[in-house]
């Protein structure tokens, strides 16, 4: 079964390096020998991060005579970002009923609401 663009996603999101990968992409292009300079593990398991990244539509490789170049695609996170915010606004509007009862028992007296 192919999981759903969000949860391919948050999936990939949810490891540090790949997190730390796309944060270098985000200041531009990069090969994968690049990519795996600062991280104390190999070009291959770089490679296997890139690949989950890929899945995701996080990121573009593309191939220049012998090297590989990738970059962030940014449409991914604009699509979690806009499911995430549906759930933000559905919070916020129940924090703002939240307040406005709190501030009625204030006002009534009938409560311990400071």
């Amino acid at each position: 079964m192919t999981a759903d663009p969000v949860s391919l996603v948050f999936a990939a999101l949810a490891d540090p390096t790949r997190r730390a990968i796309l944060a270098r992409l985000a200041s531009g292009e990069a090969t994968v020998n690049e990519l795996a300079a600062p991280f104390p593990v190999s070009v291959q398991a770089i490679s296997k991060h890139l690949n989950v990244l890929e899945r995701a539509g996080l990121i573009v490789r593309t191939r220049e005579a012998q090297w590989r170049r990738c970059r962030l695609d940014p449409a991914p996170l604009r699509t979690l970002s806009e499911w995430v915010d549906q759930y933000r606004r559905l919070w916020d509007d129940r924090y703002d009923t939240l307040d406005d009862y709190l501030r009625d028992l204030k006002e009534r007296g009938d409560g311990t609401a400071q």
